[in-house]
């Protein structure tokens, strides 16, 4: 297991061995205090603390921690894209300023984040009124379903099907070509059937987003990313939190945390072999290195 990997332990979500030889730190203790929304103010003192720990491809938690990976895009310092595969786009523009749905607007805030794209959003948020809370950025964009997408919404979101979203996704990853790309996968973009999460799930398989993570490596750098989003139960540091955590959450059916931890498992082992593989395009990588004076290639 290549030694760029950790397993952050914020809140039981995975076994300590659910991939043997992963690096584990154990952050528990944060786990209530950044589920769901935070203080500014928390999120730098666990910064001060984890980063000298903080590795390129990152396992953690429950999808109400998701804005961390704001947290560990600060450690790449070259230009890159982002790419994230979510239900949810984690753009809304309303409070909290550190929450797991308005996670992107801090991405954002990095000059090194050039570009941001997420895929599969199928929750309905990029529909009336919701998407009137949507971040407008020239840097930001969305490929969502089409099947849960209103025809007024894919006017500025252009939608995806099954029948074709790996021939639009195949045609992107070329358009990244030579860049270096951070990926976000988020398990609630997976179908029912494939993942068990604290949120609505989506309609990939994770045989779709492995497929998806080895197309990338085909034409892009991948200079690292993170899985998060498989369920776990809630606990919160401040009834505020508890709150608003209680309004914002779909009302699901009650989870069985043996088969949640089962069928995620088997999600993860198929998707993070294809996150954090070495770049088979290594051996030209003094051709495709990144100018960090450069912009990014547009494909908003």
């Amino acid at each position: 297991m290549s030694p760029n990997c950790l397993h952050l332990d914020i809140d039981g979500t995975w076994p300590l061995d659910v991939l043997p030889g992963l690096a584990v730190a154990h952050r528990r203790a944060w786990g209530p205090a950044l589920r769901y929304c935070t203080t500014e103010r928390r999120i730098e003192d666990f910064y001060r603390q984890v980063r000298g720990e903080l590795a390129d491809f990152t396992l953690y938690g429950s999808g109400d921690f998701h804005h961390l990976t704001a947290v560990w895009l600060r450690r790449f310092q070259e230009p890159f894209t982002l790419v994230s595969f979510d239900n949810h786009p984690d753009w809304d523009i309303r409070p909290p300023h550190w929450g797991c749905g308005t996670w992107m607007n801090r991405a954002l805030e990095l000059p090194q984040m050039q570009q941001a794209m997420v895929w599969g959003c199928a929750n309905g948020e990029l529909n009336w009124p919701g998407r009137m809370f949507a971040r407008k950025s020239p840097r930001l964009a969305a490929r969502p379903w089409a099947e849960r997408t209103s025809p007024s919404s894919q006017r500025l979101w252009p939608a995806v099907k099954r029948a074709n979203w790996r021939e639009e996704f195949s045609a992107f990853a070329v358009r990244l070509a030579t860049l270096a790309v951070y990926v976000t996968v988020d398990m609630d973009c997976l179908s029912e059937e494939e993942s068990l999460t604290n949120w609505e799930n989506g309609r990939f398989t994770a045989d779709d987003v492995a497929w998806a993570l080895r197309e990338l490596r085909r034409h892009a750098r991948i200079i690292g990313g993170d899985v998060c989003g498989a369920w776990s139960p809630s606990r919160y540091h401040r009834l505020y939190q508890k709150v608003w955590a209680w309004v914002d959450h779909p009302k699901l059916k009650p989870v069985e945390p043996a088969a949640a931890l089962a069928l995620n498992s088997r999600a993860l082992h198929t998707i993070w072999p294809a996150l954090t593989a070495g770049d088979e395009r290594d051996a030209g990588a003094d051709q495709k290195q990144s100018d960090p004076q450069a912009p990014g290639r547009a494909f908003l």
